[in-house]
């Protein structure tokens, strides 16, 4: 730890003149509560997504890749930051004090989109705005489930419910109601013509034909909330399992925003603070250089000295594309983009020829060989590769299509819209996870990398 970091009293200070100061340059936020924590800690915030989050091994494996990452000098985690109200924010005490007095304008900057943003604040009224708190509630009902059900039960549900975890209906509500009681078309509605009709008179047709007139599909439609589908309608869920998907439906409906917008949000946190640094003339000079290299390696655009990044660091595209906006048609319209857009349509909208030639950006390919090679530089083709991952949440577009009589679950996936096939192996051992839960057939009709339409079987073990 060093000298400068070791003085929470002088961070506390500047911190409570840059908040002053953005209030007086118009940003808008709810209070704001800071904590220096341990640099594990912050790792482990990092990975889990929440201060206290339920317990699962997948989260044990992201934390060991995120060590090795660090080690390796590939990553520096300088804050987490949960809008709520009041918003959370975390920082390392192993930071110095210019990275802190940095993290406290940022974090500030990250507020204030939270406040403004139309879909953080239509996720934020369903989800609500005290996610840390219902957070460390689930944690709480699903450690009591380990003790009384035992860890292999629980995880089998874990298992299922974190491999679908990106599998929500964003456009949906997050409490919404069973389907309603839709019966199939009456036989007389269903047939038509002549031939058809007489048909239906020959005896015992019309016997036949009756069962037809009850028989409900479920789902009605194609059902892309798989964690919803699965809570309300898998056939001998207890009550634990179906909370426990109904949990990590709540989170997923917490952090669609933060991924929706992750390009616009940390990109006008980086013009905050770089500009809140820029105007607090009451910092020492030192510092705001220190501060200043700091900002720069946040948002530099390459992936090492004299490397050419092969993918998009969001700080620094967020950072170029807002102070285009703001040169170009100032302050107010760039808050009413903050308002009203996300990733794609700022993507879209405000990614123009002029800034895509100066970032020096391009699509790449990789080649079977391992070289990699210059694609595209055509404007379209850049924005589509930079939104690509983002489409569904980042989630392959599959739905439930059919729950059959004997409790067989039918899942399609819409590989045509995806635009690509599944890893095969990966998605059956989703779907392995998924046939445990459900505990009767699962069958999921896809594609592999190469468009071959292909069946895959997940049964119960």
């Amino acid at each position: 730890m060093t000298d400068d970091t070791a003085d929470p009293a002088l961070l506390a200070s500047h911190a409570a003149r840059i908040e002053a100061l953005a209030v007086q340059l118009g940003l808008e936020f709810d209070r704001v509560d800071f904590e220096l924590v341990p640099n594990s800690f912050m790792a482990e915030i990092a990975i889990y997504g929440l201060p206290v989050r339920m317990r699962h091994w997948s989260f044990g494996v992201r934390y060991i890749h995120q060590l090795v990452q660090r080690k390796m000098g590939h990553s520096h985690i300088f804050e987490v930051m949960f809008p709520g109200d009041p918003c959370r924010a975390y920082m390392s005490h192993d930071n110095t004090l210019a990275e802190n007095t940095l993290v406290t304008a940022h974090v500030l900057g990250h507020a204030d989109f939270a406040r403004r943003n139309a879909l953080f604040a239509r996720f934020s009224a369903m989800a609500g705005k005290r996610i840390l708190e219902h957070s460390a509630a689930r944690a709480r009902r699903i450690d009591a489930a380990w003790q009384a059900h035992g860890q292999d039960k629980v995880e089998a549900v874990l298992d299922a419910a974190l491999a679908l975890e990106q599998h929500v209906d964003i456009h949906g509500e997050l409490y919404r109601q069973p389907y309603a009681s839709t019966a199939m078309p009456a036989p007389e509605q269903a047939v038509a013509g002549p031939f058809s009709r007489r048909y239906r008179q020959l005896p015992g047709e019309q016997a036949a034909l009756a069962p037809l007139a009850e028989r409900r599909l479920t789902p009605p439609c194609p059902e892309y909330d798989l964690l919803w589908f699965i809570a309300h309608y898998a056939p001998e869920l207890a009550d634990w399992e179906r909370d426990i998907f109904l949990a990590v439906r709540e989170e997923s409906f917490y952090f669609y925003p933060v991924y929706a917008c992750q390009i616009m949000n940390e990109g006008w946190a980086s013009y905050w603070h770089a500009r809140l640094l820029r105007e607090a003339d009451f910092l020492p000079p030192a510092l705001y250089l220190a501060a200043l290299k700091s900002h720069s390696d946040v948002v530099r655009p390459h992936a090492g000295e004299r490397q050419a990044a092969l993918a998009i660091n969001p700080y620094h595209l967020g950072f170029a594309i807002w102070e285009h906006i703001i040169a170009r048609q100032g302050l107010e319209a760039a808050r009413r983009i903050c308002r009203d857009d996300d990733d794609f349509s700022f993507i879209r909208n405000y990614l123009d020829a002029e800034l895509a030639d100066r970032l020096g950006l391009f699509v790449h390919e990789s080649r079977h060989d391992g070289e990699t090679r210059l694609a595209s530089r055509d404007l379209h083709a850049i924005r589509e590769a930079i939104l690509a991952p983002k489409y569904h949440y980042g989630a392959p577009c599959i739905a439930a299509t059919l729950l059959n009589d004997d409790g067989s679950l039918v899942l399609r996936h819409d590989h045509q819209r995806d635009g690509r096939g599944l890893a095969l192996e990966q998605a059956e051992q989703v779907l392995a996870y998924i046939a445990r839960i459900w505990r009767r057939p699962v069958t999921l009709h896809t594609a592999d990398f190469r468009g071959t339409p292909r069946v895959l079987q997940g049964k119960q073990p």
